[in-house]
């Protein structure tokens, strides 16, 4: 299918706006990233921006240049008594394309993107199964991908990279799902793997943290140095940037925030340990609920989405069961939300995932209750922001990963 051009917009540039406080990373790509960032900029304006002189500018981008990575356009005109138009610069879109893959127990999404982060083209395809073999994940990643590759009437050859993301416990760096909701096994080197199916450099990581890259390379983080991501559908998840650049924590793994305890001995959550904040939030806790509240049987044939779709519409037509439902699970997610306000004191909270489009999850009884959960200290709480971008979004953060590793490549301190 077409992309969405609300998540899409050509010379807008993509990427972290706000420069980092403390910086390692070579001035080479500290300058092309800003460039991207920027969409379009001149060697004064990027030097001004990175305080450099603008000969040190001038070396740089003539070497980017001859690299193929950067290209000199026109820019904007001046009046015709004051000489020339300046000459600005741009990421060469078609330098390299990547794709950008999110695994789901219901429906897998796949997109391609340009070198300069605009999309190409996106797919999505049927889970087969709740829960995959190691074969089978590698098949539906694939096929996915090749959806994907034929609408942008691409080969994989194409490609120099694949980022990935699925629900669990990932270890990035390492490249492998300690565990998963979604795959039968634990511990599998699914990185490595997937780069031997494919022929090609794969990146994985946790959906909950490229859900947060998407924010900060797209959307409404892009100009955040610190902010927060929760996302609410099959699961729970977290993720976090903090001095505009994803936190993983001490070992890696990122936040799991569906996992922390709002009850002990509580529901029995899919991870096997009760009372955790998932386990009455996300979408099979949902699920659980109608089945005992309203009598409801899940036919094996009709999806966790469409028996949420059918809860949603009880409750919107006074099913009083259907609306207790949804007022548990928003008043647990408060608490969920109030912790994080509270141990993370971030400037913006970020609310997305499929379970956006159950407005009960974020009334404002819900955002009240945050607040009178949450330490008064004399300043305001953080604000809270719905994002319901749609499922690609997952797709798109698994692609600036894929972007982000291919620039590191090419441009960081042990570039090839």
């Amino acid at each position: 299918m077409p992309a969405d051009s609300s998540l899409s917009t050509p010379g807008r540039g993509c990427g972290p706006l706000l420069q980092r406080q403390t910086e390692t990373r070579p001035l080479r790509q500290r300058l092309f990233e800003l460039l991207r960032a920027s969409g379009a900029s001149s060697r004064s304006d990027l030097a001004r921006e990175l305080a450099v002189s603008p000969a040190s500018v001038t070396a740089i981008t003539s070497e980017l240049i001859a690299n193929g990575l950067v290209a000199e356009v026109e820019g904007v005109p001046r009046d015709a008594s004051r000489g020339r138009p300046p000459v600005a610069l741009t990421v060469r879109p078609d330098a390299f394309v990547i794709a950008g893959i999110k695994l789901s127990d219901d429906a897998h999404s796949a997109v391609i993107l340009n070198f300069a982060g605009e999309m190409i083209a996106e797919a999505t395809t049927t889970s087969a199964a709740y829960r995959m073999t190691i074969a089978e994940t590698l098949n539906e990643t694939e096929e996915v991908l090749e959806a994907a590759l034929a609408v942008a009437g691409l080969r994989r050859g194409d490609l120099a990279g694949v980022g990935l993301g699925l629900p669990g416990v990932i270890d990035h760096a390492a490249g492998i799902a300690l565990w998963s909701p979604l795959l039968t096994e634990r511990g599998v080197a699914l990185g490595a793997m997937l780069a031997e199916r494919l022929g090609l450099p794969v990146a994985i990581d946790n959906d909950a943290n490229l859900l947060t890259l998407a924010e900060l390379w797209f959307g409404a983080g892009r100009e955040m140095s610190d902010f927060v991501v929760v996302t609410i559908e099959n699961g729970v998840g977290m993720g976090m940037v903090l001095q505009n650049q994803l936190f993983r924590g001490g070992h890696g793994l990122g936040m799991e925030l569906g996992h922390t305890k709002v009850q002990r001995d509580g529901a029995l959550c899919r991870c096997g340990r009760r009372g955790c904040l998932e386990a009455y939030v996300a979408d099979y806790a949902l699920v659980r609920e109608a089945q005992t509240a309203l009598d409801w049987n899940r036919d094996t044939a009709e999806s966790a989405r469409h028996l949420l779709d059918r809860l949603f519409a009880e409750a919107k037509a006074g099913n009083q069961a259907a609306r207790s439902i949804f007022r548990r699970a928003g008043r647990t997610l408060a608490v969920g939300l109030s912790n994080v306000i509270q141990l993370f004191d971030p400037h913006l909270v970020i609310l997305s995932g499929s379970q956006m489009r159950f407005d009960y999850l974020y009334a404002q009884d819900v955002l009240s209750e945050v607040a009178s959960l949450t330490l008064d200290t004399g300043r305001p709480t953080p604000r809270v922001e719905i994002n319901a971008w749609g499922d690609m979004v997952w797709a798109r953060g698994a692609a600036a990963l894929a972007l982000a590793r291919l620039t590191e490549q090419l441009l960081g301190e042990n570039r090839g």
